[in-house]
């Protein structure tokens, strides 16, 4: 197999670059915009860290690999999340003590929830919200104490309410409930070092003014209102959020009483017209999209919609399309929130598009794109449908890759 004349494999950044690995010379580095906010990732630690505004994020989430991320703009709506002896959360039959452990930034700053009564008890915290039922995602990093499970609930209205409980001892969410209007969307586990885990879950609220949060230690799998035999079991909570999001996104910290945004990440600009004057070729990701409901893309282009081949992640959630104003447009079905290996080969007559060690559609009666000047995590013009998820590699040959070599590759 031939070198590719790009080639992205996440290794080196600064502020507003994100460099290829091939060409070495920089004509194919890319430029990268993230505005003013916090942003976050896992490093190569595997501890939650912040970044500076405008710096790349590489990603070591479950990996010694890292990955680079893009995520869309998202806004933390809960105050105080690292501090939950703040007045915005009620502590109901525990008590709360700050700094009892080390959170997963590396830091002492994770509070202890220790329960005082066999009752009613939990922490809680209430946003107001509109009175129309709208999406949230509710997230918490949590450690265990004493006690094998964590409840963790959403609710507006009593009736209407999710419960989602933890175990410990087998790393997963044991049981779930939607009641009355509420509905589950999905839920999430995320191990990270040293014993925490991050929990989530999506869901539509109902229509009422205000929304709690509930967390609470148990020895039993219970929810938040059950009583429970023991009154020393304990957790360690840090890092709370809660995103009107579908999906779940990487921390954005609020030590205020003030809600926090993180803007969306841009990478764009990749290579030259030097570097993509080519007639054929081949183009392969290997990334792992979000289920986020909008339309995400990469895209080989001259900055204009009339000469661009994309690869495009629908907002349904199911789906990757293969576009080219070269009279290309299939749509095949992948599976979201994984990874995916992707590929198109292109020349006169012949458009070859592989996923995940398959070849899935051939066109035979396409012509290639001319003039092209640029790789975009976006669309074609990069102003919108910038790419969600993350990316572990991307290529351009300026080869048709044998089916053989493109089988390997997307295996």
């Amino acid at each position: 197999m031939s070198n590719p004349i790009l080639a992205l494999i996440p290794s080196g950044t600064k502020a507003q670059k994100v460099y290829s690995v091939l060409p070495s010379d920089g004509s194919g580095d890319f430029t990268f915009d993230r505005a003013n906010g916090l942003a976050t990732r896992i490093n190569k630690d595997g501890l939650v860290e912040e970044v500076a505004n405008d710096t790349p994020r590489l990603d070591y989430t479950n990996s010694t690999c890292p990955s680079l991320l893009l995520e869309s703009e998202s806004t933390n709506l809960q105050f105080y999340s690292q501090e939950f002896q703040q007045q915005e959360y009620d502590a109901v039959g525990v008590t709360v003590t700050a700094n009892g452990t080390t959170s997963p930034s590396g830091e002492v700053n994770a509070d202890k929830i220790s329960r005082t009564t066999t009752g009613a008890n939990y922490i809680r915290s209430i946003l107001s919200k509109a009175a129309v039922a709208l999406e949230y995602t509710s997230s918490i990093f949590v450690k265990q104490g004493e006690g094998d499970y964590f409840a963790f609930r959403a609710q507006g209205n009593y009736a209407d309410r999710i419960d989602v409980t933890f175990q410990f001892s087998t790393k997963s969410i044991v049981s779930t409930n939607e009641a009355g209007a509420a509905i589950l969307r999905g839920t999430s586990v995320k191990e990270l070092a040293n014993g925490w885990f991050r929990i989530s879950f999506s869901y539509l609220s109902d229509t009422a003014t205000t929304l709690q949060n509930f967390f609470a230690a148990r020895s039993t799998s219970a929810n938040v209102d059950s009583n429970d035999p023991s009154t020393t079991a304990f957790i360690y909570l840090w890092g709370a959020m809660r995103e009107q999001s579908t999906t779940l996104s990487s921390y954005i910290p609020t030590l205020r009483d003030e809600s926090q945004t993180r803007f969306k990440d841009i990478c764009k600009e990749g290579g030259d017209s030097t570097l993509f004057d080519i007639t054929e070729g081949s183009f392969f990701i290997d990334v792992l999209p979000y289920n986020s409901g909008l339309v995400s893309t990469i895209s080989l282009s001259n900055n204009s919609t009339s000469e661009r081949i994309l690869l495009q992640f629908q907002s349904n959630g199911t789906q990757v399309r293969l576009f080219s104003s070269g009279s290309v447009s299939n749509y095949q079905t992948i599976t979201f929130n994984q990874r995916n290996k992707i590929l198109v080969t292109f020349k006169l007559n012949e458009y070859k598009f592989y996923i995940n060690g398959a070849l899935v559609s051939t066109d035979t009666s396409a012509t290639v794109p001319t003039s092209l000047d640029r790789l975009n995590f976006s669309n074609s013009t990069a102003n919108s449908d910038f790419f969600q998820g993350e990316v572990n590699d991307t290529r351009v040959y300026d080869t048709v890759l044998t089916q053989a070599e493109a089988i390997k590759l997307t295996t």
